[in-house]
């Protein structure tokens, strides 16, 4: 199958990227735009999406940039409406809106009996309830509530499909990120659900669980001022087989082919693991 018999299926099909102008979204809104789609950007910076939806259009595609709040269903209904009149119904959902927040954290990874506490007020024990609920709502009804809103108008229609953004913290749960591990934990059930409660609807839906991408959330936990490892890096790197950090566009391939039924159509209720090899590496 040539390149361009691999894009028809996803030519102008409508796709809507929540977290459409992050580092990852974005990546996501260029290559469906030039597999032919016409593209929703939605997300919280305006100047960041009309930006990237121009950018889109200038490359000859068809987008738009919509600022929407994923947590309040009547700015998603919003979007929806304005997005249905002008480049018509939802054919794919990306829900790749999400995040972490610091008061869902701990500072250590484990909880010395006989140490005292290195980082007063940041340890299992302190965790603030609206820093964990804030991380699990962004996560979670971040996806729940966009799936409510554009499946509707996926209902019976061939080739429409949902696609969430799970984690590697989702299959083995990261120290430190109880919050986020906990809430992309919920996102894969989700996604499974979903894909039985919707597989006789003609809707499909699936996840992408990347490893570790570089992102503007994780980079200063990533890398030190001069470009140089953290601890918390060099860790993750020690257990990631292919010794590296993985790139955005090393997330397309799988995107398009769940987007694509002529090439995933038997394909619902899978979470694709995009990792370097993280999640199968024992750590010896």
């Amino acid at each position: 199958m040539s390149s361009a018999e691999r894009y028809v299926a996803l030519r102008d099909r409508v796709a809507v990227v929540t977290g459409g102008s992050g580092v990852l979204g974005s990546e996501m809104c260029r290559e469906l735009s030039a597999a032919g789609a016409k593209v929703a950007v939605l997300g919280r910076d305006q100047r960041k999406l009309e930006a990237l939806s121009a950018e889109l259009r200038a490359a000859g595609g068809k987008a738009v940039g919509l600022v929407c709040n994923v947590l309040e269903r009547a700015s998603l209904e919003n979007a929806a409406s304005r997005i249905a009149e002008t480049l018509g119904p939802c054919d794919i959902l990306i829900n790749a809106a999400g995040g972490n927040h610091p008061k869902g954290i701990t500072a250590q990874e484990y909880f010395e009996l006989d140490a005292a506490p290195a980082h007063a007020g940041m340890g299992f024990f302190d965790l603030d309830l609206e820093g964990f609920k804030f991380v699990f709502d962004l996560n979670l009804l971040g996806t729940l509530l966009p799936t409510q809103t554009f499946a509707r108008q996926m209902l019976g229609r061939s080739g429409c499909s949902v696609i969430n953004l799970s984690s590697m913290s989702a299959l083995k749960p990261l120290t430190k990120v109880a919050a986020y591990s906990a809430s992309k934990a919920a996102v894969t059930n989700l996604t499974q659900w979903l894909a039985v409660h919707f597989a006789q609807a003609l809707i499909r839906v699936n996840a992408i669980a990347p490893g570790f991408f570089l992102t503007e959330q994780n980079r200063a936990l990533m890398l030190q001022a001069d470009g140089s490892f953290t601890p918390r890096a060099e860790k993750v790197i020690a257990h990631t087989p292919m010794r590296r950090f993985g790139e955005p566009r090393e997330l397309l391939g799988a995107l398009l082919w769940l987007c694509n039924p002529s090439l995933s159509g038997f394909v619902t209720g899978a979470i694709i693991p995009i990792d370097g090899g993280f999640s199968a590496y024992s750590g010896v």
